[in-house]
């Protein structure tokens, strides 16, 4: 399984990232959410900043570009294998950091590639 990081967690049930939490954790998927304030959604309790956090395999974001710029050099530190920029959050200058420090990144829905099983795949569609 794979230790996931959702950056931009919410407690509100029609967003996105809460349903990927809710998604990856019935996978069994380890996850590990951060968000502005303080929630949880299923038995993930979100952390708040930039947390010291080890063994991430793959984040996956649901934060605009705006917003995550000062978050950039934090998540490559963590050195996950690859990042997810789901739509709305894509972001040539953070793909380019995120390349050089050797770390895959795909732009892609993390709810489609659970649902046509292809999360678990680093060559899946969309690997850039």
């Amino acid at each position: 399984m794979l230790k996931t990081l959702v950056f931009g967690a919410s407690t509100k049930s029609e967003r996105y990232a809460y349903k990927a939490i809710t998604r990856l954790r019935a996978a069994g998927h380890p996850v590990v959410a951060i968000a502005k304030r303080a929630g949880k959604v299923a038995d993930v309790d979100f952390l708040i900043g930039e947390p010291a956090l080890e063994d991430i395999h793959t984040i996956t974001l649901y934060v605009s570009p705006r917003y995550i710029a000062p978050h950039i050099n934090y998540l490559i530190s963590l050195k996950p294998k690859r990042i997810i920029f789901n739509p709305g959050t894509e972001n040539p200058e953070f793909v380019e950091k995120a390349k050089a420090a050797g770390i895959l990144t795909i732009e892609a829905c993390t709810l489609v590639m659970l649902s046509i099983g292809v999360y678990e795949d680093m060559e899946a569609d969309g690997v850039h």
